[in-house]
Protein backbone atom coordinates (compact mmCIF):
# COMPACT_ATOMS: atom_id res chain seq x y z
CA UNK A 1 0.00 0.00 0.00
CA UNK A 2 1.42 3.38 -0.98
CA UNK A 3 2.04 5.85 1.83
CA UNK A 4 -0.39 8.73 2.07
CA UNK A 5 1.07 11.98 0.71
CA UNK A 6 1.83 14.88 2.98
CA UNK A 7 -0.72 17.66 3.43
CA UNK A 8 -0.92 19.60 0.15
CA UNK A 9 1.51 17.27 -1.68
CA UNK A 10 0.39 15.89 -5.09
CA UNK A 11 -0.67 12.23 -5.19
CA UNK A 12 1.59 9.86 -7.12
CA UNK A 13 -1.05 7.97 -9.08
CA UNK A 14 1.55 5.62 -10.57
CA UNK A 15 2.63 4.56 -7.07
CA UNK A 16 -0.99 4.04 -5.99
CA UNK A 17 -1.38 1.45 -8.77
CA UNK A 18 2.10 0.01 -8.22
CA UNK A 19 3.30 0.93 -11.71
CA UNK A 20 6.35 2.60 -13.16
CA UNK A 21 5.66 5.97 -14.82
CA UNK A 22 4.65 5.64 -18.48
CA UNK A 23 3.21 2.11 -18.27
CA UNK A 24 1.06 1.14 -21.27
CA UNK A 25 -2.74 0.95 -21.29
CA UNK A 26 -2.90 -2.84 -20.82
CA UNK A 27 -0.63 -2.71 -17.75
CA UNK A 28 -2.61 0.24 -16.40
CA UNK A 29 -5.93 -1.58 -16.67
CA UNK A 30 -4.52 -4.81 -15.25
CA UNK A 31 -3.00 -3.00 -12.25
CA UNK A 32 -6.27 -1.16 -11.62
CA UNK A 33 -8.30 -4.38 -11.64
CA UNK A 34 -5.94 -6.04 -9.18
CA UNK A 35 -5.75 -3.06 -6.82
CA UNK A 36 -9.49 -2.38 -6.99
CA UNK A 37 -10.31 -5.96 -6.03
CA UNK A 38 -7.71 -5.90 -3.28
CA UNK A 39 -9.13 -2.76 -1.63
CA UNK A 40 -12.85 -3.04 -2.40
CA UNK A 41 -14.68 -2.37 0.91
CA UNK A 42 -16.90 -5.45 0.47
CA UNK A 43 -13.78 -7.60 0.53
CA UNK A 44 -12.04 -5.74 3.36
CA UNK A 45 -14.69 -5.36 6.02
CA UNK A 46 -12.17 -5.33 8.87
CA UNK A 47 -9.74 -2.89 7.29
CA UNK A 48 -10.54 0.76 8.15
CA UNK A 49 -8.13 1.99 5.44
CA UNK A 50 -9.69 -0.01 2.60
CA UNK A 51 -12.30 2.63 1.72
CA UNK A 52 -9.69 5.40 1.49
CA UNK A 53 -7.31 3.27 -0.55
CA UNK A 54 -10.13 2.12 -2.86
CA UNK A 55 -10.97 5.75 -3.61
CA UNK A 56 -7.28 6.47 -4.32
CA UNK A 57 -7.09 3.53 -6.74
CA UNK A 58 -10.24 4.66 -8.55
CA UNK A 59 -8.96 8.25 -8.80
CA UNK A 60 -5.54 7.10 -10.04
CA UNK A 61 -7.08 5.06 -12.86
CA UNK A 62 -9.50 7.85 -13.79
CA UNK A 63 -6.61 10.32 -14.13
CA UNK A 64 -4.05 8.09 -15.87
CA UNK A 65 -6.53 6.61 -18.38
CA UNK A 66 -7.73 10.07 -19.48
CA UNK A 67 -5.04 11.83 -21.59
CA UNK A 68 -6.34 15.32 -20.74
CA UNK A 69 -6.57 14.74 -16.99
CA UNK A 70 -3.24 12.95 -17.03
CA UNK A 71 -1.59 15.94 -18.73
CA UNK A 72 -3.14 18.31 -16.20
CA UNK A 73 -1.92 16.16 -13.33
CA UNK A 74 1.60 15.95 -14.76
CA UNK A 75 1.63 19.73 -15.03
CA UNK A 76 0.67 19.96 -11.34
CA UNK A 77 -2.79 21.32 -12.19
CA UNK A 78 -5.52 19.85 -9.97
CA UNK A 79 -8.05 18.19 -12.32
CA UNK A 80 -10.52 17.14 -9.58
CA UNK A 81 -13.39 19.41 -10.57
CA UNK A 82 -15.90 17.16 -8.84
CA UNK A 83 -14.08 17.39 -5.53
CA UNK A 84 -13.95 21.18 -5.84
CA UNK A 85 -17.76 21.37 -5.67
CA UNK A 86 -18.05 18.78 -2.91
CA UNK A 87 -19.14 15.81 -5.03
CA UNK A 88 -18.21 12.35 -3.76
CA UNK A 89 -18.92 9.44 -6.17
CA UNK A 90 -19.04 7.02 -3.20
CA UNK A 91 -21.16 9.15 -0.86
CA UNK A 92 -24.10 6.73 -1.08
CA UNK A 93 -22.03 3.56 -0.65
CA UNK A 94 -19.99 1.28 -2.86
CA UNK A 95 -21.40 -0.77 -5.74
CA UNK A 96 -20.94 -4.48 -6.02
CA UNK A 97 -17.43 -5.12 -7.33
CA UNK A 98 -18.56 -7.03 -10.46
CA UNK A 99 -21.11 -4.33 -11.34
CA UNK A 100 -18.46 -1.69 -10.63
CA UNK A 101 -16.06 -3.23 -13.17
CA UNK A 102 -18.83 -3.89 -15.70
CA UNK A 103 -19.94 -0.26 -15.65
CA UNK A 104 -16.40 1.15 -15.69
CA UNK A 105 -15.24 -0.95 -18.64
CA UNK A 106 -18.52 -0.77 -20.57
CA UNK A 107 -19.30 -4.51 -20.33
CA UNK A 108 -22.84 -6.00 -20.05
CA UNK A 109 -23.88 -6.28 -16.43
CA UNK A 110 -24.23 -9.76 -14.97
CA UNK A 111 -26.34 -11.27 -12.21
CA UNK A 112 -24.54 -12.72 -9.18
CA UNK A 113 -23.83 -16.38 -9.72
CA UNK A 114 -23.19 -19.17 -7.29
CA UNK A 115 -19.81 -20.74 -6.78
CA UNK A 116 -20.79 -23.81 -8.81
CA UNK A 117 -17.59 -23.85 -10.84
CA UNK A 118 -15.31 -23.55 -7.83
CA UNK A 119 -13.91 -20.15 -8.81
CA UNK A 120 -15.86 -17.89 -6.45
CA UNK A 121 -18.37 -15.15 -7.10
CA UNK A 122 -15.78 -12.76 -8.55
CA UNK A 123 -14.17 -15.10 -11.08
CA UNK A 124 -10.50 -15.66 -11.91
CA UNK A 125 -10.66 -13.30 -14.88
CA UNK A 126 -10.17 -10.45 -12.38
CA UNK A 127 -6.55 -11.55 -12.02
CA UNK A 128 -5.95 -12.04 -15.74
CA UNK A 129 -2.82 -10.56 -17.25
CA UNK A 130 -4.53 -9.69 -20.53
CA UNK A 131 -6.74 -6.84 -21.59
CA UNK A 132 -10.26 -7.57 -20.21
CA UNK A 133 -11.85 -5.97 -23.24
CA UNK A 134 -10.08 -8.51 -25.48
CA UNK A 135 -10.61 -11.68 -23.38
CA UNK A 136 -13.56 -14.10 -23.67
CA UNK A 137 -15.79 -14.07 -20.61
CA UNK A 138 -15.33 -17.77 -19.78
CA UNK A 139 -17.90 -19.34 -17.50
CA UNK A 140 -20.61 -16.68 -18.02
CA UNK A 141 -23.76 -17.10 -20.05
CA UNK A 142 -24.98 -14.08 -22.01
CA UNK A 143 -28.04 -12.39 -20.54
CA UNK A 144 -30.88 -10.68 -22.37
CA UNK A 145 -30.93 -6.89 -22.15
CA UNK A 146 -32.84 -5.42 -19.26
CA UNK A 147 -35.76 -3.22 -20.05
CA UNK A 148 -35.84 -1.20 -16.82
CA UNK A 149 -33.40 -0.03 -14.25
CA UNK A 150 -30.31 -0.77 -16.34
CA UNK A 151 -27.29 1.49 -16.04
CA UNK A 152 -25.91 2.96 -19.24
CA UNK A 153 -22.33 1.63 -19.59
CA UNK A 154 -19.61 4.24 -19.49
CA UNK A 155 -17.55 4.53 -22.70
CA UNK A 156 -14.22 2.79 -22.76
CA UNK A 157 -11.22 4.99 -21.92
CA UNK A 158 -9.64 6.61 -25.00
CA UNK A 159 -6.39 5.10 -26.28
CA UNK A 160 -3.19 6.61 -24.93
CA UNK A 161 -1.78 9.60 -26.79
CA UNK A 162 1.15 8.69 -29.03
CA UNK A 163 4.07 10.87 -27.98
CA UNK A 164 6.71 12.09 -30.41
CA UNK A 165 10.22 13.19 -29.62
CA UNK A 166 12.65 15.16 -31.76
CA UNK A 167 16.21 13.90 -32.07
CA UNK A 168 19.44 15.73 -32.86
CA UNK A 169 22.82 14.63 -34.17
CA UNK A 170 26.10 16.53 -34.61
CA UNK A 171 27.78 16.31 -38.03
CA UNK A 172 31.46 17.29 -38.30
CA UNK A 173 32.50 18.90 -41.62
CA UNK A 174 35.79 20.23 -42.93
CA UNK A 175 35.84 23.73 -44.46
CA UNK A 176 35.97 22.21 -47.95
CA UNK A 177 33.03 19.88 -47.26
CA UNK A 178 30.99 22.79 -45.93
CA UNK A 179 31.91 24.88 -48.98
CA UNK A 180 30.76 22.39 -51.63
CA UNK A 181 28.21 20.28 -49.71
CA UNK A 182 28.73 16.77 -48.38
CA UNK A 183 26.85 13.46 -48.47
CA UNK A 184 26.00 12.28 -44.93
CA UNK A 185 24.60 8.87 -43.95
CA UNK A 186 22.56 8.99 -40.74
CA UNK A 187 21.73 5.79 -38.84
CA UNK A 188 18.30 6.08 -37.16
CA UNK A 189 17.35 4.35 -33.88
CA UNK A 190 15.00 1.95 -35.70
CA UNK A 191 17.94 0.59 -37.72
CA UNK A 192 17.18 2.41 -40.96
CA UNK A 193 19.63 4.74 -42.71
CA UNK A 194 18.92 8.15 -44.24
CA UNK A 195 21.14 9.81 -46.86
CA UNK A 196 21.38 13.61 -46.67
CA UNK A 197 23.34 16.17 -48.66
CA UNK A 198 24.39 19.24 -46.72
CA UNK A 199 23.89 22.52 -48.60
CA UNK A 200 26.82 24.36 -50.15
CA UNK A 201 28.24 27.32 -48.20
CA UNK A 202 27.01 25.80 -44.91
CA UNK A 203 28.21 27.31 -41.66
CA UNK A 204 29.16 26.25 -38.16
CA UNK A 205 26.06 25.96 -35.95
CA UNK A 206 23.59 25.44 -38.80
CA UNK A 207 20.69 23.05 -38.04
CA UNK A 208 19.13 20.94 -40.79
CA UNK A 209 15.65 19.48 -40.22
CA UNK A 210 14.67 16.01 -41.37
CA UNK A 211 10.89 16.01 -40.99
CA UNK A 212 9.07 12.94 -39.67
CA UNK A 213 11.99 10.47 -39.55
CA UNK A 214 12.29 10.24 -35.74
CA UNK A 215 10.32 7.60 -33.77
CA UNK A 216 6.65 8.51 -33.48
CA UNK A 217 6.83 10.89 -36.45
CA UNK A 218 9.11 13.47 -34.83
CA UNK A 219 11.85 15.44 -36.57
CA UNK A 220 15.56 14.69 -36.62
CA UNK A 221 17.88 17.71 -36.60
CA UNK A 222 21.45 17.76 -37.87
CA UNK A 223 23.69 20.33 -36.19
CA UNK A 224 26.66 21.17 -38.39
CA UNK A 225 30.03 21.77 -36.78
CA UNK A 226 32.61 23.36 -39.11
CA UNK A 227 35.76 24.18 -37.13
CA UNK A 228 39.49 23.74 -37.46
CA UNK A 229 41.88 22.55 -34.73
CA UNK A 230 43.16 26.15 -34.43
CA UNK A 231 39.69 27.40 -33.46
CA UNK A 232 38.59 28.84 -36.82
CA UNK A 233 34.84 28.68 -37.46
CA UNK A 234 33.39 28.63 -40.97
CA UNK A 235 30.29 30.57 -42.02
CA UNK A 236 29.81 30.39 -45.78
CA UNK A 237 32.88 32.08 -47.29
CA UNK A 238 33.73 33.90 -44.06
CA UNK A 239 36.04 32.65 -41.35
CA UNK A 240 35.43 33.63 -37.73
CA UNK A 241 38.01 33.63 -34.95
CA UNK A 242 37.74 34.70 -31.31
CA UNK A 243 40.90 36.35 -29.96
CA UNK A 244 41.33 36.48 -26.19
CA UNK A 245 43.66 39.17 -24.85
CA UNK A 246 44.22 40.75 -21.40
CA UNK A 247 42.55 44.11 -20.64
CA UNK A 248 45.87 45.98 -20.80
CA UNK A 249 46.43 44.88 -24.42
CA UNK A 250 42.93 46.03 -25.34
CA UNK A 251 43.44 49.38 -23.66
CA UNK A 252 46.93 50.11 -25.01
CA UNK A 253 46.89 48.11 -28.25
CA UNK A 254 49.25 45.30 -29.22
CA UNK A 255 50.53 43.04 -32.00
CA UNK A 256 49.28 39.44 -31.95
CA UNK A 257 49.59 36.32 -34.13
CA UNK A 258 46.30 34.76 -35.26
CA UNK A 259 45.70 31.57 -37.27
CA UNK A 260 44.15 31.63 -40.75
CA UNK A 261 43.35 28.95 -43.33
CA UNK A 262 46.62 29.86 -45.09
CA UNK A 263 48.74 29.88 -41.93
CA UNK A 264 49.43 32.31 -39.03
CA UNK A 265 49.60 36.06 -39.65
CA UNK A 266 50.31 39.12 -37.51
CA UNK A 267 47.43 41.38 -36.55
CA UNK A 268 47.57 44.81 -34.95
CA UNK A 269 44.97 45.40 -32.21
CA UNK A 270 44.24 49.15 -32.03
CA UNK A 271 44.31 50.93 -28.63
CA UNK A 272 40.96 51.21 -26.87
CA UNK A 273 39.66 47.87 -28.18
CA UNK A 274 36.78 46.47 -26.07
CA UNK A 275 35.23 43.01 -26.06
CA UNK A 276 33.10 42.45 -29.14
CA UNK A 277 35.17 44.60 -31.50
CA UNK A 278 35.63 42.98 -34.92
CA UNK A 279 38.86 43.27 -36.92
CA UNK A 280 38.88 42.27 -40.58
CA UNK A 281 41.56 40.29 -42.43
CA UNK A 282 40.61 40.81 -46.06
CA UNK A 283 40.81 37.84 -48.42
CA UNK A 284 41.59 35.32 -45.66
CA UNK A 285 38.32 33.41 -45.97
CA UNK A 286 37.23 30.60 -48.30
CA UNK A 287 37.30 31.01 -52.07
CA UNK A 288 34.73 29.86 -54.62
CA UNK A 289 35.48 30.87 -58.19
CA UNK A 290 36.35 34.54 -58.17
CA UNK A 291 34.69 35.09 -54.80
CA UNK A 292 36.77 35.07 -51.65
CA UNK A 293 35.57 35.76 -48.15
CA UNK A 294 37.24 37.63 -45.27
CA UNK A 295 38.29 36.54 -41.81
CA UNK A 296 36.72 38.35 -38.88
CA UNK A 297 38.58 38.44 -35.57
CA UNK A 298 36.43 39.13 -32.49
CA UNK A 299 38.23 40.71 -29.54
CA UNK A 300 37.50 39.25 -26.12
CA UNK A 301 39.10 40.84 -23.03
CA UNK A 302 39.88 38.23 -20.39
CA UNK A 303 40.83 39.01 -16.78
CA UNK A 304 43.04 36.38 -15.08
CA UNK A 305 41.35 34.58 -12.18
CA UNK A 306 44.43 34.71 -9.95
CA UNK A 307 45.95 38.21 -9.76
CA UNK A 308 49.25 38.95 -8.07
CA UNK A 309 49.41 41.61 -5.35
CA UNK A 310 51.07 44.00 -7.77
CA UNK A 311 48.33 43.46 -10.35
CA UNK A 312 45.62 43.96 -7.73
CA UNK A 313 47.27 47.24 -6.67
CA UNK A 314 47.31 48.44 -10.25
CA UNK A 315 43.64 47.58 -10.79
CA UNK A 316 42.73 49.43 -7.58
CA UNK A 317 44.62 52.44 -8.83
CA UNK A 318 42.72 52.25 -12.12
CA UNK A 319 39.44 52.15 -10.17
CA UNK A 320 40.45 55.26 -8.24
CA UNK A 321 41.38 57.09 -11.42
CA UNK A 322 38.12 56.09 -13.10
CA UNK A 323 36.12 57.28 -10.08
CA UNK A 324 37.95 60.62 -10.06
CA UNK A 325 37.39 61.03 -13.80
CA UNK A 326 33.66 60.32 -13.50
CA UNK A 327 33.30 62.69 -10.55
CA UNK A 328 35.36 65.49 -12.07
Amino acid sequence: MAAAPAQGAPVNHWAVLGLDPGADAVSLKRAFRQQARRWHPDLNGNDPHAEEQFKAVNEAYAVLSDPQRRQQWEQAIDPADAAAVGLDPFATGFPDFDDYLDTLFGRPRRRPRSDVDGRGAYGDDLESDGDPDLEPDLGHDPEPPRSRGDVTPAPAPPPPVSLTADLESVVELTPEQALHGERVELDLPDGSCVEVWTPALAGDGWRLRLAGVAPGGGDHFLQLRVRTPEGLRIDGLRVLYRLEIPPADGALGCMVVVPTLDGPVQLRVPPGSSSGRLLRLRGRGLARGEERGDQLVEIRLVVPQDLTEAEQALYRRLQELATQWEGG
